[in-house]
């Protein structure tokens, strides 16, 4: 009898038949999806020749109007460090609420209810629903950067919660250790390294997500690039465009930079 020479993982669907079966229902969904996308082939055709003139109407970029493009990076900035902050110091409290080894069992499941809840939309639908309340501008923003930080940074730390070692935890509980001190002394030692982490992890992210926001309405220089590309201003859209590029490295530099001291 003879031995195989090479080692070869086991399939996870270990009859062929099935396994060929499944491909094939595989490849018939996705000639089905294709086929019910309803895509306009004439209007693509169409569409390649516009897309290349616009394409050239953005070179050179124009910077002439540095004022108001400085006035709308600056507002992203402002909108990505403040709802940043305020994720950070609002997370806390929820974040332990939603820890299952913290909080009793109904404090936990509307913990956990409000972070499910509050990460199930996206920003640019969020932002939507803020604008229909508070209206254009920046406060929109800063309110749907402030639910997607409490929500991310959240989560996170219930995470973190949950995994840590309760060793710890039962150590300082023996001394009789009230609440918060057990938090102070067993939990927060634990977890702050990764918390700071997260933060800046978030940081970097409503950096770039201030930039999207606006094209809905919700202020930064978001807002800015959409008014430009209906008025045909693609000069102008290149220089912001160009703009949010090296913002957001400059964040992803910033980001690295200071998780480097956090080790």
């Amino acid at each position: 009898m003879s031995y195989p020479t090479t080692w070869r993982p086991p399939s996870l669907i270990s009859t062929p038949m099935y396994r060929y079966g499944l491909w094939a229902a595989v490849i018939a969904y996705l000639f089905w999806s294709m086929g019910a996308l309803e895509i306009d082939w004439h209007r693509i055709s169409q569409g390649i020749p516009r897309a290349g003139n616009m394409i050239v109407r953005m070179f050179p970029p124009d910077f002439s109007r540095s004022e108001l493009l400085w006035r709308g990076v600056i507002e992203s900035i402002q909108m990505a460090f403040a709802a940043s902050f305020v994720g950070m110091v609002l997370a806390i409290p929820l974040g332990l609420c939603g820890a299952r080894n913290l909080a009793p069992a109904p404090v936990y499941y509307v913990a956990r209810g409000i972070i499910v809840l509050s990460r199930t939309f996206h920003e640019v639908i969020i932002a939507i629903f803020f604008v229909k309340i508070v209206g254009f501008g920046p406060l929109a923003g800063l309110l749907t950067l402030i639910v997607a930080s409490v929500s991310f940074i959240a989560k996170m730390i219930a995470e973190d919660i949950e995994n840590m070692n309760m060793g710890q935890v039962e150590a300082v509980r023996a001394t009789g250790a009230s609440f918060p001190k057990l938090l102070i002394y067993a939990v927060q030692p634990q977890i702050l390294p990764r918390y700071l982490g997260v933060c800046i992890y978030r940081l970097d992210a409503n950096l770039r997500h201030s930039t999207v926001v606006g094209i809905v309405g919700a202020g930064g220089i978001g807002m800015t690039l959409s008014a430009t590309f209906k008025r045909y201003d693609y000069d102008f859209s290149l220089a912001i465009l160009i703009t949010i590029i090296a913002l957001v490295f400059i964040g992803e530099i910033f980001s690295n930079w200071v998780r480097g001291k956090l080790r």
